[in-house]
Parts: structure tokens; sequence; C-alpha cells
């Protein structure tokens, strides 16, 4: 065991006035957010950039106490070390510490006091440029035995501030969508719906039976005078009447309410007033995943239950239309298996190797496709790299074209319910974007998912292209399952 796997402290006998000792940090954002989470100091002073901007210093600073607890971690680990008892600190703050900035904490020996084994020391905080942050004053009692102990390992801490879904619904509020919404007759449903109304990313039109739905206001505490509703019989005749708003033009936006999502689908569908285009429907989750460096776009994990080869260079190409309207422009595409390397015995690897040949011949575009790839080596590069796979998309993959719906939901819910991301949901394919939220998103999933939504229908991509006609294109979708 070397000396940085151990802390040792410095007993009252071993200290002499004008020993010193001394740590260096480097301030991040997230140190910010750890000593808030810990603190609860949510002052917008340290959190919000744009309150900082117009406060006094013109910047996110840290706490005043985050330097505080650089000087205490001296004493604590240093000098004197375990073994310290804290009596008291004194703390004057002379500047201001930002994000970037290499803050030096040090302690110096003073005073000693042998009846009690008192020590007064001297502390200063300095930044990268010799300027002294923080000055000071500590009065602790040292140890007088000696100890060395192994250097407990800290605990890993991810952090999720869900700051693409923050930049997404910020970029797309102001101008509202007009949104047909399928039977909102729950009141999970209808505070959905509303709620995004009042974030300025849609105005929803309520279509279902207006008792029903004026019930679900009243549970979920919601004023639903300002917004139109359209009296339906029952869920089946909503989402007809929903997917008629589209037809007619009253609305450029599909959103579930609290019907089954196999309702809605069959009247999306529907070869005589559906919603259908030359591309096959699809659905993607848009999923914040904490730790990962930007949102990860997992299909198919809703519509299409069993998909076969064409089927899937739509589903691929629908998500490479959502990734570009994301802001990716050459967006890696991971197909994915169980295993990296082709298989005739495993039809999903012959199923990948095939569409990255499509890919090659210019049948699928827009993006750069690999597979197959396990999971592991297409989010982490170095899984990849112990597997000597060489690749632009392994490691790095921005798309997660996942073999079939059970291993897709199965996916995305292990991320959410294990991994603590978020996930955002949209119907891609169709002549508009469909929003498909669950009683179970919070209430920023559900946000975000209303934001990629309008996106898309702001971008009149193949994904979501509008209403050009009413010409008939695709057979109908083999089956649908609920999100």
């Amino acid at each position: 065991m070397d000396d940085t796997d151990t802390i040792e402290n410095r007993t009252y006998g071993e200290i002499a006035i004008g020993d010193t000792a001394s740590v260096t940090r480097t301030l991040s954002k997230k140190d910010i957010q750890v000593f808030a989470l810990a603190s609860g100091d949510v002052n917008p002073a340290h959190l919000d950039p744009e309150f900082a901007e117009g406060d006094f210093f013109r910047r996110v600073i840290a706490h005043g106490m985050w330097g505080g607890g650089l000087i205490s971690a001296v004493l604590g680990t240093e000098l004197p070390g375990p073994g310290t008892i804290y009596l008291s600190q004194s703390l004057r703050f002379k500047r201001p510490v930002g994000i970037g900035d290499v803050i030096t904490a040090s302690v110096t020996v003073r005073e000693k006091h042998d009846d009690r084994h008192i020590i007064l020391l001297d502390c200063r905080c300095e930044n990268q440029h010799g300027e002294t942050v923080i000055a000071g004053e500590a009065e602790v009692i040292a140890p007088t035995e000696k100890i060395r102990r192994p250097r407990v390992a800290l605990p890993d801490i991810r952090l999720s501030d869900h700051d693409g879904y923050h930049r997404l619904i910020e970029a797309v509020a102001g101008n509202p969508a007009l949104t047909a919404v399928a039977h909102p007759c729950s009141a999970a449903a209808l505070a959905a719906a509303v709620e995004a109304a009042e974030a300025g990313l849609i105005n929803p039109i309520l279509v279902g039976p207006e008792a029903r739905i004026r019930a679900a206001a009243k549970e979920a505490g919601k004023d639903i005078s300002a917004y139109r509703l359209v009296a339906t019989a029952h869920s089946h005749d909503s989402a007809a009447k929903a997917v008629g708003l589209i037809h007619s033009g009253e609305a450029v936006l599909l959103m579930k309410g609290s019907l089954h999502t196999d309702e809605l689908m069959s009247a999306v569908v529907s070869r005589a007033n559906g919603l259908r285009t030359e591309r096959r429907i699809s659905h993607a989750y848009v999923m914040d995943v904490p730790g990962h460096p930007e949102p990860l776009i997992i299909t198919d994990a809703a519509i299409n239950i069993a998909p076969n080869l064409e089927e899937k260079a739509d589903i691929i190409r629908n998500a490479i239309d959502l990734a570009h309207v994301l802001g990716r422009k050459e967006p890696k595409v991971a197909i994915l298996s169980a295993v990296e390397t082709v298989n005739p015995a495993m039809p999903t690897t012959l199923d990948a190797a095939a569409l990255c040949k499509m890919a090659d011949r210019g049948q699928i575009t827009g993006g750069l496709l690999d597979g197959p790839l396990a999971f592991d080596n297409a989010v982490s590069e170095a899984a990849a790299k112990e597997k000597g796979i060489v690749s632009r998309v392994a490691g790095k993959a921005d798309i997660l074209v996942v073999p079939d719906l059970e291993a897709g939901n199965m996916l995305a819910k292990q991320l959410t319910f294990l991994g603590g991301a978020d996930a955002a949901g949209v119907v891609l394919g169709a002549r508009v974007p469909i929003i498909l939220t669950s009683r179970a998103d919070s209430l920023r999933t559900r946000l975000a998912s209303c934001a990629v939504a309008v996106l898309l229908s702001r971008a009149a991509t193949k994904a979501a292209p509008g209403l050009p006609g009413t010409e008939e294109t695709t057979e109908a979708q083999s089956g649908a399952a609920p999100a």
C-alpha cells in the first residue's frame, strides 16, 4: 500500500508553528450541483446562468462555503489530519469563485496551546492568479495519537440535470402548435395536455366525451375553459375525430390521451382516412440518460412488434430524420443484436449486415450505419476497443436500432427505471408527428415529448411530412403495442 492509498495525521507533538498544508481543486459545474444537493442551497446565483448574468458578478459563482469545505478538507486529511476536532472557523470572502477557477486551499499553524492541544491556523484560498478569494482562521484540537488508515474510496456520483431537455423545451416554447388530443379522459392525460399548453408548446383541442373530459379536468385541478372541446361518443370515435382534425387542417399534431395506443394507431393507419405516408410508421424514444453526453434515440420500442428488413430500413430512415431535426448532421446508427459478429443462426445479425450494405448502396441515407453491434460496444468506446472493433459508430452511437419491440421496450424501461433516464416518445412516419405519453412520465418528459413533436412538425421531414394530400400509400401496419 503506497502513500496515495493511505491517509495519515500529524500529532500535536509533531506539529510546529509555521507548518503548512494545502489541497488544490478546479471548480466544475458538477461541484456546484453536488454542493447544492448536499446543502439544499439552490440560490440561482449558483445554478441559473440566465439569472447569474444579470446578478452582481455577471456569472455563475460557487457557494461561499464550497471554498470553506476545501479548508475543512485540509484540516481533516492533511494538517492535523484524522482525529482533528474542529472548534471554530472564521471566513472572509474576498473574491468570487467561478467555474474553471483553480483554487488552492492552505492552512498554516500560527499558535499552539499545550494545555488542551489546541492549534490556531491561518486559512487561505487562492485562485490560479494568486489572488486571495477566502481568508480566515481555524481553531482545532489536534490528535495526540498517530493514525494511519486506508483512504476511503468515495462513491461514484452521476448527476442528471436534463439540460438537453430543458434547452429543447426552451427553444420550442412560445409558438404553440395546434394539437388534437385524442380522448384525454383521465386526470393524468388531461393534465399532460394542459401542462404542455401552459409551457407554450401546444394549443390543445380536447377530443373526447365532454362529461368525462370535464370530470378529468376537475380531478386534475386544471382549467380548460380556454381550449376547444370536440365531443365524441367513445374512445374509437375520439381517435377517428382527432385524426379528422388533422385531415381538415385544424391541427398539426396528434397527441394520445387515455385511450389504448392500438386504438389510436388503428385510426392513424386507416386506409380511408388515416395518416399514412410511403414510410412505415415507427416509434422513437429520445432518452436523456444520466452520464451520457447526448440524448440517445432508441427505436422501435412501441409500434412495430417484429419488423422485417424493409420495415427496419424505414424505422432507421425515420430515426435519422429525427436526429437531423435534433441537430445531428450525420447521426451514428448502431443496429443492435446480442453479438457484434454476423452469425447465420441469428437472423438479427443478418438483418444488420444487410441494412449496412443498403446504406453503402445509397438505399438509406443521411446517417452512418454499423452493425451488428452489441449494446455495450454501441455506447462504450472502451467496450468497443476491448473487442477490437474499428468503427466510426461503435462506442459513439446516436441512434440504437433494436431487433424487435420486446428488446426495445425492455431496453428503454431498464434505462428509465434502473438508470434514471427520461424517455420522451414520438411516433414518426405519419403525416404528422404523434405524441405518446405515459402516466409514469414526469412532467419534464411529457413536455420534452411535445417539444420533439413540435420541432418535427416545423421541419416537415419525411419522418413527419405534413399533409400533402389524400393519396393511399402503404399497407396497414401489422401491429401496435402500448408504449
